[in-house]
């Protein structure tokens, strides 16, 4: 999928060195490089450590490969410090930094001129399709039988819960399906004989995007079952509550795994229904106070407010979704030690207490919690789960079912639960 780039020699002679190209010549983003985010994945070609940095946005599917040696100079395109400075930092060879800033560059993984120009590129494409195209969502299958096939499989070993009203809501995980299917399962049961709603509602979590305000989708979603066009009308509503600042990063919902992996279980049920896709950021996480690029970012509760006020107007029968995992704990997620048993009952007796919160019904409980503990096993998705309580006011919220996900080596675990609003 990923089309891989690698210097045919060790870092000291990587690419083509310029000899008459001067410090002060070149273009400022290059003088003066700033690394965008990047995922570094340690790679070894003929005997010989490298690293591969892949964008975690995908504006770009390119990973570039460079040698090991690069990384501490790459630690150091902070936007700070000037090319030249940089090589005397480090007692580097100008020319050979100035190669690495070049091919960074050339596949957008440096803010500037550059990657502006990618990210122009990709939103005129994603214009002209109206929809963003099926990437998490083809875990499920690469044909519509196949991913129907899965579904009714994971339905089958299900036991559909004993509801005492009609869902309005649910909470499901966004893990890979091999470790989530039975919470994807048991919350979906919850839906099982509900009329097909006007909309649904998905709200999900930005894991590596730009945004860190809400990020609202303008346009619909594929997968291998189909598309789920955007609610036109509700957008345009909130957009003129909101602004354009709510979809100026809506790039990211195209690497983002939370929206999508929902969409064939949503397809199963309700067909081709319209979607009102939205990234929630965690309210405890404050957003950066100098941010040009979103300078008019919206919170959740101002989301929540204006989608209200939408949907009031338009009318009709909606279902809300909250794409949420819980807890991230282990050597994976920065823990200095392996997930033994008793780290798992640990978790499990502090997931409950949160999701005790969140039965509530009440967000401003739900949130207290996590104010009072500071999240210390990185719930993800606090911001959706507490706009899910504001947009459904339910009468009742039930827990149809918990787990934890682990590897028996202990590195990484992660809990979710299926959850009924009523």
């Amino acid at each position: 999928m990923s089309e891989e780039t690698a210097p045919a020699h060790p870092f000291v002679s990587v690419g083509v060195v310029i000899e008459a190209m001067t410090h002060d010549a070149l273009p400022e983003h290059i003088r003066r490089p700033h690394l965008r985010p990047v995922q570094p994945r340690p790679v070894v070609k003929q005997g010989k450590p490298f690293v591969a940095l892949r964008d975690p946005t995908m504006l770009v599917r390119q990973t570039l490969v460079v040698p090991a040696q690069a990384l501490p100079i790459m630690q150091q395109f902070r936007g700070e410090r000037s090319i030249a400075e940089i090589a005397d930092l480090l007692n580097g060879n100008l020319n050979q930094v100035i190669e690495l800033a070049r091919r960074l560059d050339q596949v957008g993984l440096l803010w500037g001129p550059t990657f502006e120009r990618l990210e122009a590129d990709l939103k005129d494409k994603l214009h002209a399709q109206g929809a963003f195209p099926p990437t998490a969502s083809r875990a499920m299958g690469d044909t519509e039988a196949q991913c129907r096939k899965a579904i009714e499989g994971y339905l089958q070993q299900t036991d559909p819960p004993d509801l005492t009203a009609p869902a309005i809501g649910i909470v499901a995980p966004h893990l890979d399906y091999e470790r989530g299917w039975p919470n994807y399962a048991a919350a979906y049961c919850c839906l099982k004989g509900l009329d097909t709603p006007d909309r649904v509602v998905s709200l999900g979590t930005n894991h590596f995007g730009l945004g860190d305000g809400v990020v609202l989708s303008e346009y619909g979603f594929d997968s291998p079952i189909g598309r789920c066009p955007a609610d036109t009308v509700v957008v345009a509503k909130l957009l003129q509550r909101l602004g354009r600042p709510v979809v100026i990063d809506q790039l990211d919902h195209l690497a983002e795994h939370s929206i999508q992996l929902h969409l064939p279980w949503i397809q199963y049920f309700f067909g081709t229904v319209p979607l009102v896709a939205a990234l929630i950021p965690d309210p405890l996480i404050p957003m950066i106070k100098d941010d040009s690029h979103n300078g008019g970012r919206v919170t959740g509760p101002q989301l929540v407010e204006a989608l209200r006020e939408a949907l009031d107007e338009v009318g009709g029968d909606t279902l809300f979704i909250a794409s949420s995992d819980l807890s991230h704990v282990g050597l994976q997620f920065g823990e200095p030690r392996p997930v033994d048993e008793q780290r798992r009952i640990d978790v499990e007796q502090h997931d409950r207490d949160m999701l005790a919160n969140f039965l509530t019904g009440d967000p401003e409980t739900f949130l207290a919690g996590f104010e009072w503990n500071k999240n210390p096993t990185r719930w993800c998705s606090i911001g959706n789960m507490a706009a899910l309580l504001m947009l459904t006011e339910p009468d009742a919220v039930e827990l149809i079912d918990y787990r934890q996900a682990y590897d028996e080596r202990g590195i990484a675990m992660v809990s979710s639960a299926a959850i009924a609003l009523l």
